[in-house]
């Protein structure tokens, strides 16, 4: 039997969430909406839902509103069902649901990332040991020391065997043979990046080397490598070498395309700060790309770059790149709907609400606090006194009567501008929300057990 899944809302919403789940046509589970009593859907509690709510026959699992603010473990005990969050928005439940009603399950990846350190040899151990774990919690899985050309590196060894007692996995990436064995003597995981003539820097050591061709493009000398490898009996990965756009890249695209085609079964890496890097664009389109390009050939280790300031979260993008391309792969799936961490300056619905679903909405607002939303055609704002549209978020004030409240006006100001924002760039815009910019801006963690502190203007009369 399908599933039954049970929608909790408010009045305001409950319409409107019928209209868009009927609209789902044919799916994989049953539905029911069901009104707890409460206005806004966001303001219901545990303590309300323990109270009104009247369980549905047959129900299998029930469905909150996102921005729900109460303890969910608490409400699935005392019921003996499965309560769980949605998503903050209505016209981000389709995603959310999928067609099986769960949301997407984004826990799994089969792809290494490895993390450079550029600059390690000017970098004190202390330094070093931060980084590493910055790196790590962004979603590194090995620490890449990279070593300067011609620049001493005394602390090599020591900064391998504290990365190492710290729990972390290490590799070395030189052009110096000597650097190289400093690090294999002192545990590295893996050693990069080594050539048919470095290989046997290999053979007495556990490290497991990345080879790549001994003359840029020659994929035969990374196959005699790889040949070379496999009659000394040791693990390798292979990098036939991505290189940047207008410097071969796309003939570096064909040599990732022909080395697996000649070596099906090989473990094959991908550097890609050549393009994240040296590619003025966004990072997370490049990147998104790119793990695209790894999902399709089972490439399930990437190099990952971090040195010109615009690739700052290049780790986390990658990070939830593979985890969404994983999931697709898996559904056999277009990489839509996932998760929004690489929509980053725009959204795929960026107006929670269309003209019509405000003007019903300010229609059935009696207070006179101010609602600020974005639709197609601006921004916007209204309360029981009325009810104003603009695409200049300067030609509302005039209207808002809040000139002798300074606090309200700073206020009203500052979500205004975040709206036009919003609005212009095609961003999801909600009110008392920071707007979302993907995984390059994680939002500041909240308490979803607890219903939300005072509004800034309310703060600021408190406190003055």
């Amino acid at each position: 039997m399908a599933e039954r899944l049970v929608f909790l809302t408010g009045h305001l919403a409950k319409a409107r969430l019928e209209k868009l789940l009927a609209g789902l046509g044919d799916t994989e589970f049953a539905w029911e909406v069901v009104d707890i009593g409460v206005k806004v859907a966001a303001l219901m509690t545990a303590e309300i839902i323990v109270r009104r709510l009247k369980m549905p026959e047959g129900t299998d699992r029930v469905i909150l509103p996102g921005r729900f603010r109460g303890d969910v473990e608490r409400l699935s005990e005392h019921f003996g069902i499965p309560f769980q969050r949605g998503p903050d928005e209505l016209a981000d439940l389709p995603p959310y649901l999928g067609r099986a009603g769960q949301p997407p399950d984004l826990s799994r990846h089969d792809i290494k990332i490895f993390a450079e350190i550029v600059d390690a040899p000017a970098l004190s151990i202390e330094a070093l040991v931060k980084r590493a774990h910055a790196l790590a919690k962004a979603g590194a899985n090995i620490i890449d020391i990279g070593c300067l050309p011609e620049t001493p590196f005394p602390l090599l060894g020591e900064a391998v065997r504290t990365l190492k007692a710290e729990g972390l996995a290490v590799s070395v990436d030189s052009a110096s043979q000597d650097e190289l064995r400093i690090g294999a003597w002192a545990g590295a995981d893996y050693l990069l990046s080594l050539d048919e003539n470095t290989l046997p820097l290999a053979f007495d050591s556990k490290a497991t080397p990345v080879l790549i061709p001994s003359a840029p493009g020659d994929l035969d000398s990374l196959g005699r490598a790889i040949k070379a490898a496999d009659k000394a009996g040791i693990s390798f990965i292979a990098d036939p070498v991505l290189d940047p756009i207008h410097f071969g890249f796309a003939r570096s695209i064909g040599r990732f395309i022909e080395a697996r085609r000649r070596w099906p079964e090989v473990e094959l890496l991908m550097g890609t700060g050549n393009l994240t890097e040296l590619t003025d664009a966004d990072s997370s389109g490049v990147t998104a790309l790119l793990t695209g390009l790894c999902s399709e050939l089972d490439i399930r280790n990437v190099l990952v770059v971090h040195v010109s300031p615009h690739t700052i979260r290049t780790v986390e993008e990658h990070d939830i790149a593979r985890r969404i391309l994983f999931a697709a792969k898996s559904d056999g799936a277009l990489p839509r709907s996932y998760d929004p961490g690489l929509l980053q300056v725009h959204d795929r619905k960026p107006y929670a609400a269309s003209v019509e679903d405000i003007a019903t909405l300010a229609a059935e607002v009696r207070d006179a606090n101010f609602r600020i939303m974005t639709a197609e055609d601006g921004i916007h704002v209204f309360n029981n006194k009325g009810h104003a549209v603009a695409q200049d978020a300067f030609e509302l004030f005039a209207g808002l009567g809040v000139e002798r409240d300074g606090a309200h006006a700073f206020y009203l100001g500052a979500e205004l501008m975040k709206a036009e924002i919003a609005w212009r760039l095609g961003k999801r815009y909600a009110q008392d929300e920071p707007l979302a910019w993907g995984v390059a801006a994680p939002a500041p963690e909240t308490d979803r057990t607890r219903l939300a502190e005072a509004g800034h203007t309310l703060r600021v009369k408190k406190e003055g």
